[in-house]
């Protein structure tokens, strides 16, 4: 382990799994260039690998997103949006591809212009080729309060741990010993860049994508340069669109219905893909956090985000 790595590991003998179940989720975080990465699935060494050789295209897209914050749903809107022209939607394969993993350089030539891919990586950690190229980046993030909850039943059932606490979750998260974490400097990386770079980095609301679906579509396809014709909005093409990748769809689709992840956080354990939909509901958090939680973790954003205008409602 070098200098930049440092394991949140923590022995606790004799310690049920739910009394210990912060330690069990902390179990597998390493601290690296400045925020916590899952090791156990997310090797350094391949992100070491990602920043070394990844080569960028000019017209590649990134989906980018902290976990629980709406990255299925983005994901499968973008690579829709964008081969809606090569596929009935019927046929679009909602696919994603694991690189850098077991190879070091993986050869990326073969994938069809535009190549879209996605990533829990803080801007910071993104390859210098993306940074230089006319890249175009497209970051979700949610209420913090709502990822919380859906965090606390994802790792639940991740590590099969039915009893264990909201408040360690919680807590948890108010240190930024989470995956990817702190929150806030990830949220805050994107943002920043946002600002600077518009044209290239588009910072999208969970909750502004709920509320209006057809407006944030169109305003995403044209980010993407696949605006949609009159033609299409007149025939219902994003209706269409927005219906296809709905959270009820994606839920339905076999994959996700009987898939299994193909490595799990616990090498004993194979989470199923049922595991990334719950119930993608806004403010859900009312029902899960108390008063008191609500408002010390409004006192620490408000605290993390000061100096900046990016703000949480």
């Amino acid at each position: 382990m070098n200098s930049k790595e440092s394991s949140l590991e923590t022995s606790t003998p004799n310690v049920s799994p739910s009394a210990a179940a912060s330690n069990a989720y902390a179990l597998g975080l390493t601290q690296f260039q400045g925020f916590w990465i899952p090791s156990s699935r997310v090797p350094t060494s391949s992100i070491i690998s990602f920043q070394k050789y990844f080569q960028a295209l000019d017209d590649d897209i990134i989906v980018a997103s902290k976990p629980k914050a709406g990255t299925t749903w983005l994901k499968a809107l973008v690579f829709t949006i964008v081969n809606r022209h090569s596929y009935t939607l019927s046929n679009i394969p909602l696919n994603s591809i694991k690189l850098y993993r077991e190879n070091s350089n993986p050869d990326l030539s073969k994938i069809p212009s535009p190549r879209v891919f996605s990533t829990h990586l803080p801007y910071s950690m993104l390859a210098d080729s993306i940074k230089r190229s006319n890249f175009r980046i497209v970051y979700i993030t949610r209420n913090p309060f709502d990822i919380v909850v859906s965090l606390w039943h994802f790792v639940r059932g991740v590590h099969n741990l039915p009893d264990w606490p909201l408040e360690d979750c919680f807590e948890m998260f108010c240190r930024s010993e989470e995956s990817y974490g702190p929150f806030w400097d990830h949220a805050l990386g994107y943002w920043n860049m946002s600002v600077e770079k518009p044209s290239n980095i588009l910072f999208m609301r969970y909750e502004e994508l709920k509320e209006d679906s057809v407006a944030q579509t169109k305003r995403l396809a044209e980010f993407l340069r696949f605006p949609f014709s009159l033609e299409e909005e007149k025939t219902g093409v994003v209706n269409q669109i927005i219906d296809f990748c709905s959270f009820n769809n994606l839920k339905d689709l076999e994959v996700n219905k009987t898939g299994k992840m193909p490595r799990s956080i616990i090498p004993s354990l194979i989470p199923s893909h049922k595991l990334f939909f719950r119930s993608g509901k806004v403010g859900d958090y009312i029902n899960h956090l108390s008063p008191t939680a609500v408002e010390r973790l409004s006192n620490v954003l408000k605290e993390k985000l000061s100096e900046s205008s990016l703000t949480f409602n």
